[in-house]
């Protein structure tokens, strides 16, 4: 069956998108080695190293592994890595054969398990909180993970309303194309790039939630877990405007903060 014709937004749109016997653009995407795997980390939380050293740490949304195998090497004292993706899980599990590290210190799982909750330390959740179909459930599960008075760092973006908050940027580099353009023209030029039939946003690969700042902030005050610093990136380095009520879900592209379990 042929392809319905493209409606004229969605020509225009298909026009400022990449050839569809290209490859992918490169906006957005990290690729992680063994040398950058905690580089993000690193720099979105002054003295990472420190919080981690010796502790129990949960790698929530671990991945393929690369940044719980990094901390275990680092001097974590445990890394549990979670994950709901089994591809995810069979290469974090494979990556971890490969090195050498001593019995008990990292170890991948689908969930954590009711014997280790309250066990850890610390719990991080990289990039993740944008695609979540329960973000509110997935806060609840880190403040039970972790101990009394353990900290959950939690960084990811870009959330929904900045330039790129539709990660459709593989495809794209107009910003804001999820506000100059309807959910369907979107995802009927999306689909000349990816043959997943996604309708929404929701149903992408990793899916998306249409997270914004506000709404993790009103997420982060239900779940009873204690704001103890937050740092939010806008762009083009331009950080005073996640100040500006008007601006500021707009502008910020990065949100990162260290919350505490009090009970």
């Amino acid at each position: 069956m042929e392809p319905a014709p493209l409606r004229l937004a969605e020509r225009l749109l298909a026009l400022l998108s990449r050839p569809t016997n290209g490859t992918d653009l490169s906006g957005g995407v990290e690729e992680w080695n063994d040398a950058n795997a905690l580089d993000l980390l690193r720099r979105e939380f002054p003295g990472f190293d420190a919080m981690i050293g010796g502790k129990g740490v949960l790698d929530f949304g671990c991945g393929n592994g690369w940044q719980a195998l990094a901390m275990a090497q680092g001097g974590a004292g445990y890394v549990l890595g979670v994950d709901t993706n089994e591809r995810c899980l069979r290469t974090a599990r494979d990556l971890a054969a490969r090195h050498s590290l001593p019995t008990g210190r990292l170890g991948f799982a689908h969930s954590i398990g009711p014997d280790m909750l309250g066990g850890f330390d610390v719990a991080i959740s990289q990039n993740s909180f944008e695609h979540l179909a329960d973000p509110a459930s997935a806060l609840r599960q880190l403040r039970h993970a972790v101990r009394p008075r353990g900290l959950v760092l939690i960084t990811f973006g870009p959330p929904w309303l900045a330039p790129y908050g539709s990660h459709m940027y593989f495809f794209t580099n107009v910003p804001w194309v999820h506000l100059l353009f309807s959910e369907r023209t979107v995802m009927r030029v999306r689909s000349r790039f990816r043959s997943d039939g996604a309708q929404r946003y929701e149903e992408v690969e990793g899916g998306l939630n249409r997270m914004t700042v506000g709404r993790f902030e009103r997420l982060v005050r239900a779940s009873g877990l204690q704001p103890k610093w937050k740092r939010y990136r806008c762009i083009r380095g331009l950080d005073a405007l996640a100040n500006i009520p008007a601006a500021r879900e707009l502008c910020i592209n990065v949100v990162s903060c260290v919350l505490s379990n009090p009970s």
